[in-house]
């Protein structure tokens, strides 16, 4: 081949630089970092509608309602294309009428509309049992009340994650394991431990961890098959799994969480964050860069041990947005920040939303807008320092008396559970009277418990109470506790060994010592009964009579008293 002539070569030249010229005009040289965001939110609890009263605030800001919600995460989605939503659990159980008397599926179905990826597995999403959140995200009409609004239920779209959560058929209920179509009888996570998210070419990894302590707050019937491991267990297998897959930026979602001490914390702050959180964080791999957490419906964030440590307070009221940039091309975390954003009422309202609530607000509203009877003020359902509430003195009160006017019952004492209580019964300010509706009352106790007398010997309720103040969830000792109804009451000593903190000789009954030898009808809701909060003596307990409905019980009680005070507090006495 003859060489080519100067100007030919020239020309050649020319015509690269050309052709290269024209093809940078139409493409971008990719950024060597790539900017990811994570918008999370937990203990979501069917918060459908605008929370009222306290519970529907943060600080002195209005916020919550899942149009709300919906609106503020599509804003932030709007802000980045590589975005994550994620729950840290809770989604569903202990909800208001609205989504409650769907068993729920209003609740999936907004979190479907607002984008919801992943989230771990609360305690609370397995009140109805495990089988039955297997319903809620596979779909299908509930197997006794159907599809209520009359539209199919076609489950969830977003995934939930369970790396501490073993299922074992062979140890579980037939029935359940029919009803969530499990087939064969090998032991499995009950989900998927991780999954992983590819964007723009870079992967995040994310895990979901329930607490271990979750059998002793549900109901025994409902976990039966299930094994919690500790949650760094989980988590340390779940990360070193996806190190292997190559993936470098690994975000936890947890349901469990901490609590900041002192008045008025900084949302964006963990000051003097309860030490079980820390400890847990600790012991995750330093693979894990980022811990999404819940339970304790607390707003904080921070950085322990070189881990965001983020939670966004409940009832959709709060969303954190957590940032990370990874390097594109290995996938390596460069920078990580956090910060939460209360949801405001002041955007305009998600259309899906809304749309979706006015679908089902009819039956709602006929059956939960009935005038029940009236307060003679707000009853919080907030703990005095002793441990003790307000609302659940009045829940106490209710249950006791119902068991009085049910042949076969008579009780003597009627205990309520700390955590059934949900919300506040509100009141307006100044006014001698306000009234209640039984949509309210559903949001104070969403769970549908039964309430049952039994009997009990004086030392059965001595060892009660001595398990009552025990040790909690988290391994420390509780702080809220039973929630005695009037003519009940004793003291107790927090500094003394477990076991012993109860003073035997201050139990009162109607003014009367309690006895030891002596039998007792003692009122409770079935959670306890059947072992709910970790009580083993209540297995003592004999001769069943079923009161009723505890929301039920509770409507009857303020129909007959109305207007209602707050509970005088003054039950259960700490030693000081």
């Amino acid at each position: 081949m003859g060489r080519l002539s100067r100007a030919a070569a020239w020309s050649i030249v020319v015509a690269c630089l050309a052709a290269v010229a024209l093809s940078a005009q139409g493409r971008t040289v990719p950024s060597p970092t790539v900017d990811v965001q994570i918008l999370a939110f937990n203990d979501f609890h069917g918060a459908l509608e605008p929370p009222a009263g306290a519970n529907g605030r943060v600080a002195n800001t209005v916020a919550g309602g899942v149009e709300y919600l919906a609106a503020h995460l599509a804003r932030l989605k709007a802000t980045n294309p590589n975005t994550i939503v994620v729950s840290a659990g809770d989604n569903i159980g202990g909800t208001p009428l609205l989504s409650g008397l769907f068993h729920d599926e209003g609740a999936i179905e907004a979190l479907n509309l607002a984008g919801l990826d992943f989230s771990a597995v609360g305690n609370h999403d397995l009140d109805e049992g495990w089988w039955e959140l297997y319903r809620m995200v596979k779909g299908g009409c509930h197997p006794v009340d159907g599809c209520q609004d009359g539209t199919p239920y076609e489950g969830s779209k977003f995934a939930y994650l369970s790396a501490n959560i073993t299922l074992d058929p062979k140890k579980a209920d037939p029935a359940t394991v029919a009803a969530a179509g499990i087939k064969g009888t090998r032991a499995r996570p009950l989900f998927a431990p991780y999954a992983i998210k590819e964007l723009d070419g870079v992967r995040v990894g994310f895990i979901g961890l329930t607490l271990e302590g979750a059998p002793r707050i549900i109901a025994p019937s409902s976990t039966k098959g299930l094994t919690f491991s500790p949650e760094p267990e989980g988590a340390n297998e779940a990360a070193k799994q996806l190190r292997r897959r190559g993936v470098d930026a690994i975000v936890v979602l947890m349901h469990e969480g901490g609590v900041q001490r002192g008045a008025n914390p900084n949302p964006d702050a963990c000051e003097n964050i309860s030490s079980d959180i820390v400890g847990l964080v600790n012991r995750m791999s330093n693979d894990i860069d980022v811990v999404v957490s819940g339970h304790s419906h607390q707003a904080y964030n921070c950085t322990i041990g070189g881990k965001l440590l983020t939670s966004a307070s409940s009832s959709g009221r709060v969303l954190t947005d957590i940032d990370l940039t990874l390097e594109r091309r290995t996938g390596r975390l460069v920078s990580k920040s956090a910060h939460n954003i209360i949801v405001s009422r002041d955007v305009p309202a998600a259309p899906a939303e809304t749309a979706l609530l006015a679908r089902y607000r009819p039956l709602a509203v006929k059956v939960g807008g009935r005038v029940v009877g009236a307060v003679a003020a707000a009853i919080p359902r907030a703990f005095n320092d002793a441990g003790e509430s307000a609302l659940g003195n009045v829940i106490a009160d209710a249950m006791l008396e119902a068991s009085r006017d049910t042949p076969g019952a008579g009780g003597d004492v009627a205990f309520m559970n700390s955590g059934g209580i949900r919300s506040d019964i509100p009141g307006t300010a100044g006014a001698t009277s306000t009234a209640v509706t039984y949509a309210q009352l559903f949001e104070v106790l969403p769970f549908g418990n039964i309430v049952i007398a039994k009997t009990m010997t004086g030392d059965a309720l001595v060892q009660l109470l001595e398990e009552d103040h025990g040790e909690g969830a988290s391994g420390g000792p509780r702080d809220r506790f039973l929630q005695p109804s009037r003519g009940f009451t004793y003291t107790y000593d927090p500094s003394r060994p477990s076991g012993q903190r109860v003073d035997r000789g201050s139990i009162r009954i109607n003014g009367a010592p309690l006895v030891a030898t002596e039998n007792y009808r003692v009122v409770s809701i079935d959670f306890i009964w059947n072992g709910g909060d970790n009580f083993s003596i209540i297995k003592s307990a004999t001769d069943p009579v079923t009161v009723g409905t505890d929301v039920d019980v509770l409507a009857a009680y303020l129909t007959r008293h109305s207007p209602v005070s707050p509970g005088p507090q003054d039950r259960i006495r700490k030693q000081r």
